[in-house]
């Protein structure tokens, strides 16, 4: 069948923003509301967004008469009876979408599909009381819906293959990249951005840094557009907790999407983001009032020689290769001198255990994250017995030419060793499930979440071996069942397979 009629019942901003990339594709759209007068309201407001693009350059008057004269505004229900399509964006309510899709199965045929834009209920369970539950399906866009260029097509256990195949290309014409994914919680990218968030609160937790000092890490050093608590903040945590909670709950406390209590405690007092003006930072109106500035580079006259180990050859050539560029000796002895100072390049522990492993002193150690690239802001992790003469000495050091340096508490792992690594691990968890293809993940994660990287192509950039270590580690320190490695990672990461390669079997 060819979808060329398409109705909307519920007229909201997510609603409106369907309705315009229907019409646009040339589709006649349809639009309805229980609450009178909210169709026309939301195509009122519609008509004015248009204008402004008209105004703009962005599209011509033609597009937009064409655009307008394609909706029509029903005054009941039973009028959206004959189309080919109805896509439901109400509330998040279960029990009033399976109502609304009974009501839809007795107006409309056998043939149009009935679709359900919600994002954290079950479409089985939408479908589960209808007649024809093989033409229900999900259709997930993401706000604001004409700029961003995804969308879920969510399969049902009921979901006909031809239903599926329809909203792919239907999505496709309306200009978007409609990736199929399961009908499972989260279903695709909610479900891959759980680790992002998860992992950075409980870093915070541990007192590892401070938000501001998480953040600029995570956004300088790993090249996420928004640090953690920004995003928390831009999105209200009156959503982001409940989702967290939402998704955890749905996974019967599966430890990998565990909450965190800081967040309910910030939920129950309010301060829940920049709406309310406090949320991790405190607001006037865009202007963040206690955002720390970097930290200070301490003054040192006089650099002690240094003596460097590495998990990796190619870290430790570049370090040494760094070090003597600023003019400061390095220690080429098998064990350090007596007074050198010791950097350790290590991946997936802290500082103490790095220093036992290697035999060496911890009181002169000092740690640096190599997983991400060593021109970015350089991130240092003492251990709780070193000498601040020594921090400070690493930290002058790898701060030369106004270069951004970090110094953070002990951790088992850096700040980006444990996100970036937790958002490969579960997205890898993502594909052994057979909730999408690899590559449709990387693609919907990029365009769905804006990650620097598809979380499987990051794997493969930083290294599976790499990835796999910090795991590793992880978990055999911590002994926390959020770090165990996917066994999807482990096979490849031990074969030395490419991530993206040939991996679209759901048994690999």
């Amino acid at each position: 069948m060819s979808i060329e009629k398409m109705a909307l019942v519920g007229t909201g901003v997510m609603g409106m923003g369907i309705a315009q990339i229907a019409a646009q594709a040339g589709l006649e759209v349809r639009l309805f509301d229980v609450q009178q007068g909210a169709a026309q309201a939301g195509l009122d407001k519609l008509k004015k967004t248009l204008e402004k693009l008209v105004a703009k350059g962005k599209i011509t008057q033609a597009d937009y008469d064409n655009t307008i004269a394609r909706f029509v505004v029903l005054d009941n229900i039973e009028q959206i009876a004959g189309v080919d399509l109805v896509v439901e964006a109400i509330i998040e309510n279960l029990e009033i979408k399976q109502k609304l899709f009974k009501q839809l199965e007795q107006i409309v045929s056998e043939q149009t599909i009935l679709v359900s834009n919600t994002s954290s209920l079950v479409v089985t369970e939408i479908a589960a009381s209808c007649q024809h539950k093989s033409r229900i399906a999900g259709f997930h866009f993401f706000n604001p819906v004409p700029l961003m260029k995804i969308v879920e097509v969510v399969k049902g256990l009921f979901t006909s293959d031809e239903v599926v195949d329809e909203l792919l290309k239907l999505a496709e014409r309306m200009g978007h990249f409609g990736v199929k994914t399961k009908d499972t919680p989260g279903f695709l990218v909610n479900h891959a951005g759980r680790a992002f968030g998860t992992e950075s609160l409980k870093i915070l937790g541990e007192g590892v840094a401070t938000v501001s000092e998480m953040d600029r890490i995570l956004r300088e050093a790993a090249g996420f557009k928004m640090g953690p608590f920004e995003l928390y903040d831009l999105t209200g945590l009156d959503v982001s907790h409940r989702v967290m909670e939402s998704i955890f709950n749905q996974y019967y406390q599966e430890d990998r999407y565990r909450p965190n209590t800081l967040t309910r405690l910030m939920l129950s007092a309010n301060t829940v983001g920049k709406k309310v003006g406090e949320g991790f930072y405190k607001y006037d109106q865009d202007t963040r009032l206690n955002q720390e500035p970097p930290q200070l580079v301490p003054q040192v006259s006089e650099f002690k020689p240094v003596w460097i180990a590495a998990d990796y050859e190619s870290d430790a050539e570049i370090l040494k290769q760094y070090v003597l560029s600023q003019g400061v000796v390095l220690d080429n002895a098998e064990t350090p001198a007596a007074d050198s100072l010791i950097i350790l390049a290590t991946y997936g522990e802290d500082t103490t255990t790095a220093s036992q492993r290697l035999n060496v002193d911890a009181k002169r150690a000092v740690n640096i994250d190599m997983l991400t690239d060593f021109n970015k802001h350089r991130v240092l992790m003492p251990s709780i017995v070193t000498e601040q003469v020594y921090v400070d000495q690493a930290h002058a050091l790898f701060a030369a030419n106004d270069h951004g340096v970090s110094v953070i508490e002990e951790s088992v792992g850096f700040v980006c060793q444990r996100v970036v690594p937790m958002i490969i691990n579960l997205a890898c968890d993502i594909a052994q499930q057979g909730i999408a293809t690899a590559s449709d993940i990387d693609k919907a994660v990029r365009l769905g979440l804006g990650y620097p990287y598809g979380p499987i192509t990051w794997g493969n950039v930083l290294g599976p071996d790499r990835i796999l270590l910090i795991l590793d580690r992880i978990y055999a320190i911590t002994g926390d069942q959020r770090y165990r490695p996917s066994p999807w990672l482990q096979r490849r990461a031990k074969l030395k397979v490419d991530l993206l390669h040939s991996v679209n079997k759901v048994s690999a």
